[in-house]
């Protein structure tokens, strides 16, 4: 079974392939992307690379996390899982916002 970790502090300039090209030391990789913006298309700084087992991915971790790659520290870690998508929660109504309600009888202003 595969295993994908994240990869952090990368340079901008690294691309998918340098990625795999790195991480193919520790293995066999199934994929690795390179995390972007979708408006410019320049790169975040994280990543993700998917080993093609578990013992493989365990071995990057422990090869890789820390390790200097073009000048910069790797943070190698195990990924989690995909956070909810923020677009259905953007376009979901305030629920913790109660609905305006007529005023209590003892509220309201006598008549004059």
């Amino acid at each position: 079974m595969s295993k994908k970790l994240y990869v952090g502090n990368l340079l901008y300039e690294v691309t998918d392939e340098d990625l795999k090209t790195q991480f193919a030391t520790a293995g066999t990789v199934v994929s690795a992307t390179v995390i972007r913006f979708r408006d410019s298309g320049r790169s975040k700084g994280f990543g993700f690379v998917e080993m093609s087992t578990e013992e493989e991915a365990q071995k990057a971790i422990d090869t890789m996390n820390g390790q200097d790659y073009k000048g910069r520290k790797l943070v190698v870690s195990e990924a989690r899982p995909p956070r909810e998508d923020r677009s259905s929660q953007a376009a979901a109504p305030a629920a913790s916002a109660p609905a305006p309600s007529e005023p209590a009888a003892s509220e309201e202003q006598p008549e004059a």
